[in-house]
């Protein structure tokens, strides 16, 4: 716990705001339905304060878990899905509440203070008191006038998300370098994982998700949890040698992963000691200042209503401007000139992910914050700014990361083998599919460029230029993509010439940062996006909305930053044998077909860096005619998202290499491997038969 959080200054404002809200559940000062609003918010918060005691005095160590279950669900109840249509979270209930412009204000007001759930199980009680203050300064407002000036109570807002950003920034910076705030770790590495009431320390929602995972990896063998945590670490350890950076001079390890996962991030972390790294193991952000959007960035649980997540994603409109812009890049530069030490010894993420929940599709709503063009464009400064200020102490040309992925029970009943047979995906022999990738990469390397054509329903047509080689004997165009930072293994990738690259993409259904799109379309004029749309509304504005917001991250366009054929068969007769096709993640997805990623190239913030195939072979398509501009402005250069975007082998017509005298060099007809060296990738296919 932080002294800062013992001062005597921080505990009179926790004590008298506490008092004061406490005094807001008997008072009858609030006139018409704004009166309801606060008086459960307030009884909420009073909930927090018990929670807060019962944590500080450990109390809670003593429950069961029955009853450790029923705290979890009364605190997030609110917000789950069969309760949320009556939720002053809810921007669209408060809206019919309280009007569209209190209403959506107050629902952001509710959602920063449902915040206070982590902050009191990890005793940040200066975090709680500011939130306090701000309900307390908005509450007044409503005192003295039945309907207070909007605009003043977006002030309040406005300052208090500004005011407070040397805090809420500078402590977000610190929990993701410091191995000393060890609030995770210490759960992980000291609960009794056999007990299952270590779940609920997090003060995440605790789901059947999480309960059922941990029970099911409690029944397995060390020996077994040991090789599923051996392959995520040895995969970080060999991303740093393929890469020839120096493991060594670095300290730390940013594991990010879904509750329920302890015993294998246990093992991971003694592993991961063997090779002199401590770990850091931050939650996904809480707070407005510190999200990006509805994206989860940090360790965390299911969540308990994506609608929820979703709904608030872009309530940054309520404050975001120049100048707020310029305090909080001003704040990130202090904090990390602050933690300079230790942002030089961050070695990078290792990610566990989960995949197998119901794919989300989201209600857009008119009572949502929606950021405006101005907005837009300040959003992607900020992206690109701050990108650059953590590459400055965070350095590319040193760190790396792996990515690993699992399947969680709400897959299905078939959930146990599902996860032996992902088990069995991320383990497939390297030297066994590295041959058989570099035979696709000799015939790539000989193209001018490849055409790849949908088949069926699928639109896809499209032309991809590729760079020239001035040394073939020592220069290679694509990489040769084994189980390292990406698992499992399974791709060969380049980043391609945007002149020349021509055509429509399409998909009947893809999965893209947890948000679902139905027949999702882009065209692409001399390599960057043109034209866009999907069919998830029945309105084409919301459906361009969409894919701007969540695609493209409000940029007007994006290039094309990679192009990849997928080599993992193993992985996409799984997925269809099971059924489960679209609850795999990106990770898994893209090594089952040709993919696209639209926005930075896989090199960013890297490409001066030499990189190497297992051959010997320098890759040298590392830049795009965007990219390159970072040798003049970095601004121009990098967009700070690459989204993957995968055909499935049943769509593909063809992907032929044609050469510049014209040869045509198929590599896939009708879904199936035809290149003469490629049969392995065809024998998954033959035994489903």
């Amino acid at each position: 716990m932080e002294s800062r959080e013992n001062s005597e200054v921080i505990i009179e404002r926790y004590d008298l705001s506490m008092s004061r809200i406490s005094q807001m559940l008997t008072e009858n000062t609030i006139k018409g339905p704004y009166a309801d609003y606060f008086k459960k918010v307030a009884g909420f918060i009073m909930d927090i304060k018990s929670l807060y005691e019962q944590v500080e005095s450990n109390t809670l160590e003593q429950k069961n878990q029955k009853e450790l279950k029923e705290l979890n669900l009364h605190l997030y109840s609110d917000i789950k899905v069969e309760n949320y249509n009556a939720s002053y979270a809810n921007p669209s209930y408060a809206c019919s509440m309280l009007g569209k412009e209190y209403g959506r204000l107050l629902a952001f007001v509710y959602r920063e203070i449902r915040g206070m759930i982590v902050y009191a199980y990890e005793e940040r009680r200066l975090d709680i008191t500011i939130c306090n203050e701000l309900f307390i300064e908005i509450y007044n407002w409503f005192e003295t006038d039945e309907q207070p000036d909007i605009e003043e109570l977006k002030k309040i807002v406005y300052w208090f998300v500004s005011d407070y950003s040397d805090i809420t920034i500078t402590y977000r910076v610190r929990e993701q370098l410091d191995p000393s705030l060890d609030f995770a770790t210490d759960i992980i590495m000291n609960s009794d994982l056999e007990d299952l009431r270590y779940l609920y320390r997090f003060g995440e929602y605790i789901s059947d998700n999480e309960i059922k995972t941990a029970a099911f990896l409690n029944n397995l063998p060390q020996e077994e949890i040991d090789k599923i945590a051996a392959t995520y670490t040895e995969g970080y350890r060999i991303g740093f040698i393929n890469s020839k950076k120096d493991l060594s001079i670095k300290g730390t390890v940013n594991i990010r992963y879904n509750i329920g996962f302890e015993r294998i991030v246990r093992s991971a972390i003694k592993k991961f000691a063997e090779m002199g790294l401590k770990p850091v193991i931050y939650r996904n952000a809480v707070n407005t200042i510190n999200r990006r959007q509805n994206l989860v960035i940090g360790y965390s649980s299911t969540s308990p209503n994506k609608q929820y997540d979703y709904d608030h994603r872009l309530d940054s409109h309520l404050y975001l401007d120049r100048d707020f812009n310029e305090r909080r890049l001003g704040v990130l530069k202090v904090a990390y000139d602050e933690y300079r030490e230790l942002a030089s010894q961050m070695a990078g993420p290792a990610v566990i992910e989960i995949f197998g929940e119901e794919p989300f599709t989201p209600v857009s709503k008119a009572e949502c914050y929606r950021i405006d063009e101005k907005q837009q464009k300040l959003s992607v400064a900020y992206a690109n700014a701050s990108a650059k200020i953590i590459n400055e102490y965070i350095r590319g040309d040193e760190r790396s990361f792996t990515i690993i992925a699992f399947p969680i029970p709400e897959i299905g009943e078939d959930f146990e083998e599902i996860f032996a047979e992902t088990v069995k995906i991320n383990t497939l022999d390297q030297k066994e599919y590295g041959r058989v990738q570099q035979t696709l990469i000799d015939t790539l390397d000989k193209a001018d460029y490849v055409r790849v054509v949908g088949t069926g329903k699928n639109k896809t047509n499209i032309v991809v230029n590729l760079h020239e080689l001035k040394d073939s004997t020592k220069e290679t165009k694509f990489e040769n993509c084994l189980a390292d930072i990406n698992i499992p293994l399974g791709e060969v990738f380049t980043s391609p010439k945007l002149e020349g690259t021509n055509g429509l993409l399409n998909v009947s259904e893809v999965y893209l940062n947890e948000l679902k799109y139905i027949d999702f379309e882009v065209t692409f004029k001399d390599g960057k996006i043109d034209r866009f749309t999907c069919k998830n509304f029945a309105n084409e504005e919301e459906n361009i909305k969409f894919i701007k917001e969540n695609v493209m991250f409000n940029h007007e366009t994006l290039p094309i930053g990679e192009f990849a054929i997928g080599t993992n068969t193993t992985a996409y007769v799984m997925a269809n044998k099971y059924d489960i096709v679209y609850k795999l993640p990106i990770l898994i997805v893209e090594k089952m077909g040709p993919h696209f990623a639209v926005g930075d190239t896989c090199f960013s913030w890297e490409e001066d860096n030499k990189t190497y195939n297992p051959d010997g072979k320098e890759i040298v398509a590392k830049d795009n005619e965007v990219s390159i501009l970072r040798k003049k402005d970095t601004k121009k250069a990098y967009f700070n998202c690459h989204t993957d975007i995968t055909i499935p082998y049943d769509e593909i017509g063809e992907i032929t290499a044609v050469t510049p005298q014209g040869e045509e060099l198929v590599i896939i007809e009708n879904g199936r491997f035809v290149l003469k060296g490629t049969e392995l990738l065809n024998k998954a296919f033959e035994e489903n038969e």
